[in-house]
């Protein structure tokens, strides 16, 4: 298990794609002069584990292979970038962590999430997020926000997919109110970034507008 000082908070963003949790996400660790990081990135290996899977032009890659191509980048960000940010005494903004593992390798490739959540649990050294802000916005919104950019190889997945992503993280959000907070991502980004930061520290949780 990892430890980190009770002022050090580890705020993670999660949310489908097109959800705007990236930019938000550089918002807020600069509002609360955290480290910004991302999965799967955050390190060399973690960039390179992030290239190979999402490249639209690359090799075929099997749910399983995905999966544990993931944990990997996952173990070597906990271990480089966020457990000794912690351990410092800083606050980590993570633009996905665990529960992108869960929503997009299990409830989205069907894989078994209860295996999934324990073979998680052990790259990251039992670290779990202090905060975890899921962004919402409508399936179409999401789209056109997709449209506007060229689409990565998990961006191309059909609608189906993302209706069981979209689903699983309402889920896993409802289960778990202590840490989960629900944040409309819809208006404008500086609104979004208000209801952002609220959540960030906010001790119930709602739809924040």
């Amino acid at each position: 298990m990892v430890d980190s000082p009770a002022a050090a908070r580890f705020i993670v963003l999660e949310g489908g794609e097109g959800s705007g949790k990236s930019t938000q996400a550089a918002r807020l660790a600069q509002a609360i002069g955290a480290v910004l990081t991302r999965e799967p990135g955050g390190t060399p290996l973690g960039e390179r584990v992030r290239s190979l899977l999402l490249d639209p032009a690359g090799p075929d890659v099997s749910a399983r292979a995905e999966a544990l191509l993931m944990m990997a980048a996952r173990a070597q960000h906990v271990q480089d970038v966020i457990a000794p940010a912690l351990a410092s005494g800083r606050h980590v903004v993570c633009d996905r962590f665990s529960a992108s593992t869960l929503a997009y390798q299990g409830y989205g490739r069907g894989l078994d999430p209860e295996q999934l959540s324990w073979i998680s649990d052990w790259a990251s050294s039992g670290l779990a997020p202090d905060r975890v802000i899921l962004l919402v916005v409508p399936p179409a919104e999401a789209q056109a926000r997709i449209r506007s950019r060229n689409a990565d190889r998990i961006e191309s997945e059909d609608e189906a997919f993302f209706e069981r992503i979209a689903a699983s993280f309402v889920a896993m959000a409802t289960s778990d109110p202590i840490r989960w907070r629900i944040v409309d991502g819809t208006g404008d980004p500086d609104e979004v970034e208000r209801r952002v930061r609220l959540a960030a520290f906010s001790h119930s949780q709602t739809l924040e507008s």
